[in-house]
C-alpha cells in the first residue's frame, strides 16, 4: 500500500528524537514514529534522530553488548528519510551538557534541511536533552519549535542539574503538547505557561491491533487452551516492573493454578535486566510459569495479546502507554500501577485496575480479581476505538499549520 503523499504547500517539519526505531532497536521510540509518520500524511516531514557518541563507547560494548548500538547514519522507513548525527555524551555522567552537544551536532544539517525548504518547524520529543536542544536550533535558524513531553520530565524536574534547563526549554518553546495531562501538571509546577500546552494523547491503530481468535493464537504459542494468561509488553528495565509481576506469581499461582505468564520485550535504550529477571524466575521455581518472548514487532503483538487474559505493567514511571490501548483494542483488561498518565488511560472500571505504586499486596489482588472477574471485552474494544488516531493526528496537523502561516 502506497504512503499518501503529504500537502506541498504545507510547513515541513523535522521531527527531532533521539529515541527513535532503528535496525538495532527496532522497537525503541516506535511511539514516536507512529504518531509523527501519521502527521507525515499530511505534511511533509523527515526525522533527524541524533545518536549519542563517546570515543570509547565501542570497548564498554564488551562488557555491556547492548550499549549504544550502531546505527546506520541515514536510512529510509516507509518513505521518510531518516538521518542520525552522532553527539557526544559521556556514558551516564554530565547529562547537563548532552542538549548543548546535541544541538551543535544537528546544526549543520538542520541548516542544509532548511536552505533546502524543507524546515519551517522543528517537532521535538521529550523536552531534554531534545527538546532543549531543539529550541537553541530554533534559536539559531529563527524558526518556530515545539516540544511533546512523553514522560521523562517528572524525573528530570528533580533533577537540580536538569531542573533548569527543561525550565529554560519549555520556556523557549512555541508549543509543548503533553501525552497525558500528568504530564502538563508537571510542566506549569515548574512553571510553564499552561496556556501554550495543549494534552494530546498517542492513540491506538484498531485495524492493526483487533481481538483474534484466542484459541488459534494459544494454539500458535503453545500455550494450554484451558490456563489463565498474563501478559506484559515493554523494554526489558527495572521501571516497566517485570520483578514486581514476577514475585508475585507463587501466590498467584496458588490461586490460580496453571497461571502462565508472557514477558515480551529486550533490550532498550535504558538498558537490560533479562537476566536478572531469569535469575528469579530460577530462584522462585517459576520455569514452567514463565515465558520470554523477546522483543516483538508490532505485527505480531495482536495475536500474543489476544492469546492473554490480562495484561500487567507494573510500571514505576510512565508518560502514556501505547500499549495499554493496543492491549485494549484486543480486548484485554489491564492492571497498571498509579503513576503519570496510567489512571487516564485505565480511566473507568471496566478497562482494568488501578493500585497504587510499591504496594505488591494491592498488585496481587487487583490481578488475582481480574484473573478471576468476567469481563466485557466488546466494551474494552470500544474504548480503544474511541481512542483512535484520527481526531489526534488532526489536532497536531491543525497546530503545525497555525505555526508555520
Amino acid at each position: 500500500m502506497s504512503r499518501p503523499s503529504p500537502d506541498s504547500s504545507a510547513p515541513a517539519l523535522v521531527v527531532l528524537s533521539s529515541l527513535f526505531p532503528s535496525p538495532a532497536q527496532p522497537t525503541a521510540g516506535v511511539f514516536v514514529r507512529e504518531r509523527m509518520f501519521r502527521v507525515g500524511e499530511h505534511l511533509p516531514l523527515c526525522v533527524v534522530a541524533p545518536a549519542a557518541w563517546f570515543p570509547f563507547q565501542g570497548l564498554l560494548r564488551r562488557f555491556k553488548p547492548h550499549f549504544r548500538p550502531p546505527v546506520p547514519s541515514y536510512e529510509q522507513q516507509s518513505g521518510v528519510e531518516i538521518w542520525r548525527p552522532r553527539y557526544f555524551s559521556f556514558p551516564a555522567v554530565f547529562k547537563h551538557w548532552d542538549g548543548l552537544f546535541m544541538a551543535l551536532a544537528c546544526y549543520r544539517l538542520l541548516r542544509r534541511l532548511q536552505a533546502a525548504g524543507r524546515l519551517d518547524i522543528i517537532d521535538a520529543h521529550f523536552a531534554y536533552p531534545d527538546g532543549y536542544a531543539a529550541t537553541l536550533l530554533a534559536r539559531w535558524l529563527r524558526l518556530p519549535v515545539t516540544i511533546t513531553l512523553r514522560g521523562t520530565e517528572p524525573r528530570h524536574a528533580r533533577s537540580p542539574r536538569l531542573r533548569p534547563l527543561l525550565q529554560q526549554a519549555l520556556a523557549r518553546a512555541s508549543r509543548v503538547f503533553a501525552v497525558a495531562d500528568a504530564l502538563r501538571q508537571t510542566a506549569i509546577g515548574i512553571g510553564a505557561e499552561g496556556g501554550k500546552i495543549d494534552v494530546v494523547g498517542n492513540g491506538v491503530d484498531t485495524r492493526r491491533f483487533a481481538p483474534q481468535d484466542r484459541s488459534c493464537c494459544r494454539a500458535l504459542l503453545d500455550l494450554p487452551q484451558q490456563v489463565p494468561v498474563m501478559v506484559s509488553v515493554g523494554g526489558l528495565v527495572e521501571r516497566k516492573g517485570f520483578h514486581r509481576v514476577l514475585e508475585l506469581m507463587p501466590s498467584l499461582i496458588e490461586r490460580h493454578p496453571g497461571l502462565i505468564y508472557l514477558i515480551v520485550g529486550g533490550a532498550s535504550a535504558e538498558g537490560n535486566n533479562r537476566p536478572e529477571l531469569e535469575v528469579m524466575v530460577q530462584q522462585l521455581g517459576l520455569q514452567g510459569h514463565v515465558r520470554f518472548l523477546g522483543p516483538k514487532l508490532p505485527d505480531e503483538l495482536p495475536a500474543i495479546l489476544s492469546a492473554a487474559d490480562v495484561f500487567v505493567l507494573a510500571t514505576r514511571a510512565e508518560g502514556w502507554a501505547n500499549v495499554f490501548l493496543e492491549a485494549m483494542a484486543c480486548g484485554l483488561p489491564v492492571v497498571t500501577t498509579d503513576v503519570g498518565g496510567n489512571r487516564e488511560v485505565v480511566s473507568q472500571p471496566e478497562l482494568g485496575k488501578i493500585v497504587p505504586f510499591g504496594d505488591p499486596g494491592a498488585l496481587s489482588q487487583a490481578l488475582s480479581d481480574a484473573l478471576a472477574q468476567p469481563w466485557d471485552r466488546s466494551v474494552i474494544r470500544r474504548y480503544a476505538e474511541q481512542n483512535a488516531w484520527d481526531e489526534r493526528i488532526a489536532r497536531l496537523c491543525l497546530a503545525f499549520r497555525a505555526l508555520g502561516s
